[in-house]
């Protein structure tokens, strides 16, 4: 199973755990990297990833937040080919940053992009048959994968 997680998964961890929500997309996340730290699973990142995380202001909260994606089994750069894709995307709806992670984890065959923003799996839901990966909040995809007779 190749999954990309956005910088919302990654961060997820270190957000208030007060509401129910966060909690439970905080224990699928690590859940998540589990599988992945354990071989598993194989984790894709890109170079978006690395900016957005670079632009975090709060050092510590970035430190782990690197720490987390450090071992990406395939990291991308932003290419030509990723930057045209996502101006498709941009015109969909997309935001730029959402639809240059779509982009990337496309272009590195991603079988899942988990994200914890709404609007992304809203967009994920509705241009489905249109986009090259399936764009998922990590709760339900883990439910999904959990329920299925082989976890990949």
């Amino acid at each position: 199973m190749r999954i990309y997680l956005d910088v919302s998964c990654l961060n997820r961890p270190y957000d208030d755990q007060r509401q129910t929500r966060i909690r439970l997309e905080s224990e699928a996340v690590t859940l998540i990297l589990e599988r992945i730290d354990a071989g598993g699973w194989r984790l894709l990142s890109s170079e978006i990833v690395r900016v957005e995380v670079a632009a975090m202001t709060d050092r510590e909260r970035r430190r782990r937040v690197q720490a987390l994606f450090a071992a990406a089994d395939d990291t991308i750069a932003l290419t030509e080919e990723v930057f045209r894709r996502a101006v498709g995307l941009i015109q969909k709806g997309f935001k730029a940053a959402d639809a240059l992670h779509v982009a990337s984890a496309e272009r590195l065959g991603a079988d899942v992009l988990l994200t914890c923003d709404d609007r992304l799996v809203r967009l994920g839901r509705r241009y489905r048959k249109q986009l090259r990966v399936a764009i998922l909040d990590p709760v339900s995809w883990l439910r999904e994968v959990s329920d299925a007779p082989n976890l990949g």
